[in-house]
């Protein structure tokens, strides 16, 4: 989780852990295809809630560290079957459904204490972040890499961009 001030500068980031030691983190994905489908569906509502439970828990957590926080941006998330079943079954849906859950539980956290959810789309953020900032955002990422040093990967480089974006589209908060 990467938090950043109206001008890009860095607040804050962190490493959110959204499940509980004793759950995989990959239900839909792994542990759910060997199950029957009663098991699979109750194993995932239990990762699903350690989420909920967990990403409230974090949230939390950010705004005790980081007054003002009033949003997050969260990478839009792709439209799914209905049901639990239907994810597990459906291979396209199994590869992204517990990403998808993440990103649910992280919103619905953010929403609690009434903070803006931004939806960013991740092969437009990079561009959006570089208007945001009036500079190159690779330019930008780079520096900041240098200052702040590792980690930074490409989720990191995401995260920090569509935050960028999110914090200049509703008017520095």
């Amino acid at each position: 989780m990467v938090t950043v001030a109206s001008d890009g500068a860095l607040l804050d980031r962190r490493r959110v852990e959204l499940v509980d030691d004793a759950l995989p983190a990959l239900p839909h994905h792994h542990e759910g295809q060997g199950l029957p489908e009663e098991r699979a569906v109750a194993l995932v509502e239990r990762v699903r809630a350690s989420a909920e439970r967990y990403a409230a828990r974090a949230l939390e957590e950010l705004a005790a560290a980081v007054p003002g926080v009033r949003g997050i941006a969260l990478r839009a998330c792709p439209p799914l079957p209905a049901t639990i079943v239907e994810r597990i079954r459906d291979y396209r849906a199994r590869n992204v459904a517990d990403w998808v859950m993440y990103r649910m539980a992280l919103a619905s956290a953010a929403e609690a204490p009434s903070w803006d959810v931004h939806w960013y789309d991740a092969k437009k953020v990079l561009i959006a972040a570089s208007r945001a900032l009036n500079e190159d955002f690779d330019a930008y990422f780079a520096r900041m890499r240098r200052i702040v040093g590792p980690p930074w990967n490409a989720d990191h480089k995401l995260a920090m961009a569509a935050a960028i974006t999110a914090s200049h589209e509703n008017g520095g908060r």
